[in-house]
């Protein structure tokens, strides 16, 4: 599995100055092998590229597709923070079929 992203896209439209702003609410990942269904897209944003508007994914639904692509099942995977056991994406996040399947 490859994965090529940021934390942040970058805004469409240039600050004061040189160069743009982050981006949280609409930016690309890009995905091969492991599984992936090359070839597709999968979501859009708006007509600014500034706000994803279809088939979002929220950062936790990220990591649990990362995870399942692996082969391990983000809800039973827990791990030790200060005495409490925890999960990757916080018991929630959801396997996005749309990447193995188009």
């Amino acid at each position: 599995l490859v994965i090529w992203g940021g934390e942040f896209g970058r805004t469409p439209m240039s600050e004061k100055g040189d160069g743009r702003d982050h981006n949280p609410t609409g930016f690309s990942i890009w995905m091969a092998g492991g599984g992936v269904k090359g070839g597709q897209t999968i979501g859009s944003t708006d007509e600014l590229g500034l706000y994803a508007v279809d088939d979002k994914m929220h950062v936790r639904d990220i990591h649990a597709s990362i995870l399942g692509l692996l082969g391990l099942n983000n809800m039973q995977l827990t791990y030790n923070h200060k005495g409490r056991p925890e999960r990757p994406t916080i018991n929630e996040g959801s396997f996005n079929q749309k990447l193995v399947t188009g």
